[in-house]
């Protein structure tokens, strides 16, 4: 799967695509990264991507001319890409749209930065707007990491055992419904506290059922709008 990201910070970028699951994602042949700085096609000495908005009011705005030019010639350099802008006004992220998008061949996502884009960039290409969250950032590059690392890896192999996905919080076991039980590791107790006996009893199906118990009562607590009808 190709990723395609458009930024006036690659570096930003690129240190996070280079380490944990990304990176092994691409190691493993399973994702790669391109990673474009849309400064690179504007004009003039200072190379600006923004203005003054029309009207007035706080801030600049990211202009027209640079970014339909960087949009399409990254398009033109791979098969047709899926085109995410990322913006407060979108759709919100979740598990369920990560798996949509892991099974696009190519996403082109495009980061903003100052007060937003010239609504003619939102009009001008056929956009799946995305946000990962009711809350304001300085730019699209948090998010556009956010939905790499969670596209990836859902992608065949990146894990190598595709099983440990299925009963993550919101993994395809709980269907998006219930959050993931409380895990354990060695030592078996540290400062009183003791992994639950059943752990440790080798009865798989006594586990299956306290972990199936544990997920509810702690989605009860924590998240009870994931248990609406």
């Amino acid at each position: 799967m190709r990723f395609d990201i458009l930024t006036l910070f690659p570096a930003m970028v690129n240190a996070c695509l280079s380490e944990s699951i990304p990176r092994i994602a691409a190691e493993r042949g399973a994702a790669e990264y391109r990673v474009t700085n849309f400064r690179d096609y504007a004009t003039g000495v200072h190379q600006s991507v923004d203005d003054r908005p029309y009207g007035g009011g706080p801030g600049m705005v990211l202009k027209c001319e640079p970014l339909f030019k960087a949009i399409r010639d990254v398009q033109g350099q791979g098969p047709q890409a899926h085109l995410v802008l990322l913006t407060p006004q979108g759709r919100v992220f979740n598990q369920a749209v990560a798996r949509e998008l892991a099974h696009k061949p190519r996403l082109l996502m495009l980061c903003g930065r100052y007060e937003g884009f010239d609504e003619r960039i939102r009009q001008g290409f056929a956009w799946d707007e995305i946000s990962i969250g009711d809350f304001v950032l300085s730019g699209g590059e948090l998010a556009a990491l956010v939905i790499v690392d969670a596209v990836v890896r859902l992608l065949p192999g990146v894990l190598g055992d595709d099983a440990s996905t299925l009963e993550e919080s919101f993994g395809p076991a709980f269907e998006g419904r219930r959050l993931e039980y409380p895990q354990y590791t060695r030592p078996p107790e540290f400062e009183g506290m003791k992994v639950p006996d059943v752990l440790l009893s080798g009865h798989h199906a006594e586990i299956a059922k306290w972990r199936h118990e544990q997920a509810l009562k702690r989605t009860q607590q924590r998240r009870p709008d994931l248990l609406q009808p």
